[in-house]
């Protein structure tokens, strides 16, 4: 029997493009053969997680166990740290577990979602699984523009989301400028802020937005430990919120949505802050080293303040990606973002920045 099954689907599934993250380091290995590889591709932390976080899980928690559902202990360290509420806090399989919650949450098939262009695909795979309408701004200087974000609110938006820093491209928003958004933006609108880079970025006129949840209910903060803290294979995140907000999103989690090991290592990774600060400066050296050579070969950066750079080769980088994986170097092609002229590299080690500028030299030859 026959049967077309795509005719069958929920409606916007079958014009989903699956995310397709950075090249594996095993699947490059299969490819061309070759070992000794660097990848710089999916914004890791090369420094990797906390030492305290590897010494406590040396003592796993009873792996025939399910997990604590409600992850009541990483709730109250979270509590802690941020200064908020428990029932404030929706945890996830990540941070992107968030931004699915919160559509889920609050969007149906006849709403509308706003993200920009050169955002995080996540954004728009969510909408297209709802069945709702997407709409995309045009970016300005590679960022998000947040008047014609305002000019494109209809009766039918229900949810914007805003990435700051935003991946793939860098760029974030001044705390004044989010404000005057927030201000003028309907309260019926939600808003989820994006924050997976956040420990890079803070500094002067980057906002903590979760310091404003008093004044706007309407505003959901999504944050990670998959890229400052290092825990990216162990997926975890969570989401702050107005309490209302976090209630209805734990309605659409899944059960046991973060596993035993993950809720283990986030609570430990909170009580060790100094890897935080170690971790920043980390990406300081690595960011200065690599804006140095690309600058030595005249090559132009988006302006970033995450763990990534993505640069201009002028030209279709498809090739360029290419002979830096024959060379064992991964980084992102980002064509999929509208940038075709673009990669994406993530910062690593020392030595790990140093071959990739090489390769890179050898690649442009």
């Amino acid at each position: 029997m026959s049967c077309d099954l795509f005719s069958l689907a929920t409606p916007g599934i079958s014009r989903i493009h699956p995310y397709q993250p950075g090249k594996p380091v095993e699947e490059l290995e299969r490819e061309l053969g070759i070992t000794g590889i660097v990848k710089l591709a999916s914004n890791e932390n090369a420094l990797g997680p906390s030492p305290l976080v590897l010494e406590a899980l040396a003592d796993l928690p009873d792996l025939y166990r399910y997990p604590d559902g409600n992850g009541f202990t990483l709730k109250q360290t979270l509590s802690g740290t941020l200064h908020v509420k428990p029932e404030q806090i929706t945890l996830g399989n990540g941070s992107n577990d968030i931004l699915d919650l919160v559509a889920r949450a609050f969007v149906t098939d006849r709403d509308q979602v706003i993200y920009s262009q050169h955002a995080f695909a996540i954004y728009k795979l969510v909408t297209l699984s709802l069945g709702a309408e997407g709409i995309e701004t045009p970016a300005r200087d590679y960022g998000h523009d947040l008047a014609a974000m305002l000019d494109a609110v209809t009766d039918k938006t229900r949810l914007i989301y805003i990435a700051n820093p935003n991946n793939p491209t860098g760029t974030w928003l001044k705390s004044a400028e989010l404000k005057q958004f927030m201000n003028e933006l309907p309260g019926r609108v939600m808003v989820l802020m994006d924050q997976a880079y956040y420990e890079y970025a803070v500094g002067p006129g980057y906002a903590n937005c979760i310091e404003w949840l008093d004044e706007y209910p309407n505003l959901v903060v999504a944050r990670t430990f998959s890229k400052a803290y290092g825990l990216a294979g162990l997926r975890v995140g969570y989401g702050v919120s107005h309490p209302q907000a976090a209630d209805l999103m734990n309605r659409v989690r899944q059960p046991f949505n973060v596993n035993s090991v993950a809720l283990q290592a986030a609570r430990v990774a909170l009580q060790e802050q100094q890897h935080i600060v170690q971790s920043v400066a980390f990406n300081k050296r690595g960011m200065a080293q690599l804006l140095q050579g690309l600058a030595g070969m005249g090559i132009g950066c988006i302006p970033s303040r995450a763990n990534f750079i993505c640069f201009d080769l002028g030209r279709p980088a498809i090739q360029v990606y290419e002979r830096l994986l024959r060379a064992g170097v991964i980084v992102r092609p980002i064509d999929s973002y509208g940038l075709p002229n673009h990669l994406r590299v993530t910062v690593g080690r020392e030595e790990e920045n140093a071959r990739f500028l090489d390769a890179l030299q050898l690649a442009l030859a």
